[in-house]
């Protein structure tokens, strides 16, 4: 135990005149020549002499730069971790030992350490690497993410197999955001871990973009006590012996819990079981690496709460890290972006006019978001009702109940909600609102391919799972004015009901000033042909217009997913040899597979094509050329029809 102190002590003295936490130009010198070209393992990292690790740090944040600046992806969640990636790899033996990223879109540097510096290049592109970790692709990346909060429970069950194997050298690290931190699960599976006493490093990266008062000389020399092996057995000794004697063991457990709680926010953790250590600055190597180091030697759930500066080392990112969360391609320079903005507005942005536009005329609207603000379109609409508007955190479950809670009271709550994030939700969806026929609109952002964020953000499902529920009303416009009309006509329901609607701009269309409602139910022709009727279900109607030209197919915009206009489908039934369903969703259970079963259940034996999404989880890559894979460009739906109509 003294020779630890020892060891901790010659790395302070090899540090403490250095400020690791400024960003420095990394300017190559003979003396100084590049460390991380030279680095594709983390044994290789762990080779090198803990002085190096600084300049390694600053390397990686400038190849993060370099790279993202041309790829584009999360930039500033990635620049806060780079000191902490380095450290996590140089003290556990990767990959024996398992780190597990909560989101993961902080894991850049962690696939630059673990031999992916080249294949970066290629990031979030079609039959490149991931934006999250992903276990096919790397034995390093011990659990595949995408959305938060799941790391606590996965380490702890990959923790307790440890223990029933008998791999109890095997440590196991779960990463987890501040942001993470605010839904239910991680405080979970914090109280299951805190009970069943296993061995796990929980790491709270706290980047609340300020360094608390607590990171400070005495902190810092408390995290070395309480992280130490001397405390560690004496608290555990101490323990035992208390233990036979009740009263007094409940006076030292407060007596400790006080003591702790004066300098280090620890108590809550405590008191689920975990031995809480910090807060340390994580961009300082001087405070990580012994810290690291003692936590790695101790047993029992540990938690160690680490601050880090979002967008470190990059002054735009610094600034407003919410702008660049995550990033196009940009000058390098000047952290401008490159991408021309478009004149013809997103949906995203469509809903976020609405919103504004309708809670002017009804004060009863209320916004609810789960940590999604800018990504959903609320920022506008925060500024100028923040009274009405609710940002829950990272919390899905708990924003569709507070939904209905506002709803049994006579609110009006509008939920924006990206589709893959409802998924999350789906309990509280039936139960608490469905169940209940009560008024709460789901704005489903991100419905269908979302390009280069993957398959943990495709909005592929919410079709199959939402049309399934009684009393819900499904709507999908085939383009931005529809998608205005779509939300009024949702928001006047009085009962729940969901416009989904894609990322992206739309295609061009004039948008009405006024809230106006559609008929609820109603298709619409959009052309007349032969044989073949193409009834199209949200976005991809201008592409089978197109398709149709080749066909002299009929078009129908379906419009509603739920309930389906049963009158024109029908008609198109009576009129034609073949009827096509279209729609960027999941064919099995999808708007198809509804007409399918319409028709069925009407004994109208006609042949139906169901177009749309197949039966596999699509890789990341750009939304067009994935379309097309898919079949479901113009091309593609003529081919898919002609060899149909063949057979």
């Amino acid at each position: 135990m003294i020779s630890q102190f020892l060891i901790d002590d010659k790395i302070q003295d090899v540090t403490k005149n250095k400020d690791f936490s400024k960003p420095q130009l990394s300017i190559q010198t003979e003396m100084n020549p590049p460390l991380l070209e030279k680095i594709d393992t983390p044994a290789q990292l762990r080779s090198l002499p803990e002085h190096q690790l600084p300049q390694l740090a600053r390397e990686l944040r400038d190849f993060l730069v370099k790279t993202l600046s041309r790829t584009g992806g999360h930039f500033a969640s990635n620049l806060g971790v780079v000191e902490l990636t380095i450290a996590l790899h140089y003290i556990f033996n990767t990959p024996e030992d398992r780190l597990v990223w909560d989101v993961g879109h902080q894991s850049y540097p962690h696939k630059i350490l673990t031999g992916r510096r080249e294949a970066m290049s290629s990031l979030r592109q079609l039959g490149g690497i991931a934006g999250f970790p992903k276990r096919s692709e790397s034995v390093y990346d011990s659990f595949g993410v995408g959305h938060s909060s799941t790391s606590i429970s996965a380490a702890l069950g990959m923790a307790i197999a440890n223990q029933q194997r008998g791999l109890n050298h095997r440590k196991t690290v779960a990463i987890i955001g501040d942001g993470a931190m605010t839904a239910g699960m991680a405080f979970e599976a914090l109280n299951h871990a805190g009970d069943l006493d296993a061995n796990l490093l929980v790491i709270l990266n706290d980047n609340n973009m300020s360094i608390s008062e607590n990171v400070g000389g005495l902190s810092k020399y408390l995290v070395k006590v309480l992280s130490s092996p001397l405390y560690a057995s004496m608290r555990e000794n101490s323990k035992e012996i208390l233990r036979r004697i009740p009263t007094m063991r409940e006076l030292a457990k407060r007596t400790e819990e006080h003591l702790k709680g004066m300098v280090v926010p620890g108590t809550l953790f405590e008191e689920l079981g975990f031995n809480y250590i910090g807060p340390i600055d994580g961009h300082d190597f001087s405070a990580l690496l012994p810290t690291l180091r003692n936590v790695k030697a101790l047993k029992g759930p540990q938690f160690l709460h680490i601050i880090t500066q979002k967008g470190k080392g990059f002054p735009s990112a610094e600034e407003n890290p919410c702008s660049y969360h995550g990033v196009t391609a940009f000058d390098p320079e000047t952290g401008k972006m490159l991408a021309k903005s478009s004149k013809i507005p997103t949906y995203t942005q469509i809903f976020g006019n609405w919103l504004c536009d309708m809670a002017a005329e009804d004060e009863r609207l209320m916004g609810i978001t789960p940590a999604m603000c800018e990504g959903s379109g609320l920022v506008k609409f925060s500024k100028q009702y923040p009274d009405r508007y609710f940002d829950v955190g990272i919390a899905e479950q708990h924003s569709v109940t507070f939904a209905a809670g506002l709803a049994c009271e006579g609110l009006k709550p509008v939920v924006a909600i990206y589709s893959t994030f409802l998924q999350r939700a789906y309990d509280q969806l039936i139960h608490d609102v469905a169940l209940q026929n009560l008024p709460v609109l789901f704005a489903i952002d991100r419905a269908g391919l979302v390009g280069a964020d993957g398959p943990t953000h495709t909005g592929s499902f919410d079709i199959a799972y939402l049309r399934c529920i009684p009393n819900m009303l499904i709507m999908a416009p085939s383009d931005e004015n529809e998608c205005r009309q779509m939300l009024t006509t949702g928001f006047k329901y009085d009962g729940p009901s969901a416009v989904r609607y894609p990322r992206g701009v739309g295609i061009g269309v004039p948008v009405e000033s006024k809230l106006s409602s559609l008929p609820i139910g109603k298709a619409e022709l959009r052309r007349q042909g032969q044989k073949v009727a193409l009834l199209v279900f949200g976005t991809l109607l201008t592409t089978a217009l197109k398709a149709a030209e080749m066909l002299d197919a009929s078009v129908v915009n379906m419009r509603f997913v739920k309930p389906l206009d049963t009158e024109i489908i029908m008609q198109m039934a009576e009129q034609h040899d073949l009827l096509v369903t279209i729609e960027e969703n999941i064919i099995m259970g999808g708007a198809g597979s509804a007409v399918n079963e319409y028709l069925q259940a009407q004994g109208q034996l006609i042949q139906v094509l169901n177009l749309g999404l197949p039966d596999k989880f699509l890789e990341h890559g750009n939304t067009d050329t994935l379309l097309a894979k898919c079949g479901l460009d113009a091309k593609g739906i003529v081919v898919a029809i002609n060899k149909y109509l063949n057979n």
